[in-house]
C-alpha cells in the first residue's frame, strides 16, 4: 500500500470525511478542510499539510525537521506539514494517525468531534 493510499485510509475513516480535488490534489474534508496531500505541488517532496492544535506546528517541526515543516500558505496560520517521502515505520504511521485525528479535531463539527473523543478512536 503506497503512503498515500495508507494516509487516505485514515483520514476516510474518521465520521463523516470526504474526499475531494483542491487546488489539484486529493483533500480530505469534513465540512471543511483537515488534511491535504502536497504531492510535488510546491517543491519536489511529498507529504500533507493539516491542521494542528495551537503549538504543536513548532513543536514537531523543531524536534524533527526532517519529517515535520512549516507549509506554505497556512502556516502562518498554524498548521502542520508531515513529509511522506522519508522513511515510515509502523510507529511513524501510529504518530501519523494521531495528527490526523487531531487535525480532524480542529476543524469537525462539535457533535462529530465529540463521537471521535467519546469512541477514543
Amino acid at each position: 500500500m503506497s503512503a498515500v493510499d495508507r494516509l487516505r485510509g485514515i483520514c476516510l475513516a474518521l465520521p463523516e470525511a470526504s474526499e475531494k480535488v483542491s487546488h489539484g490534489e486529493p483533500t480530505w474534508f469534513v465540512r471543511k478542510v483537515f488534511v491535504s496531500l502536497s504531492d510535488h505541488h510546491h517543491d519536489d517532496r511529498v507529504g500533507f499539510w493539516c491542521a494542528a492544535p495551537p503549538g504543536v506546528q513548532e513543536e514537531l517541526v523543531a524536534a524533527d525537521p526532517v519529517r515535520f515543516f512549516r507549509p506554505p500558505y497556512v502556516g502562518h496560520r498554524g498548521w502542520l506539514g508531515v513529509y511522506l517521502d522519508v522513511p515510515l515505520s509502523e510507529e511513524d504511521w501510529t504518530e501519523i494517525g494521531g495528527i490526523v485525528r487531531d487535525a480532524y479535531l480542529c476543524v469537525a463539527p462539535k457533535k462529530l468531534a465529540a463521537q471521535v473523543r467519546d469512541s477514543g478512536a
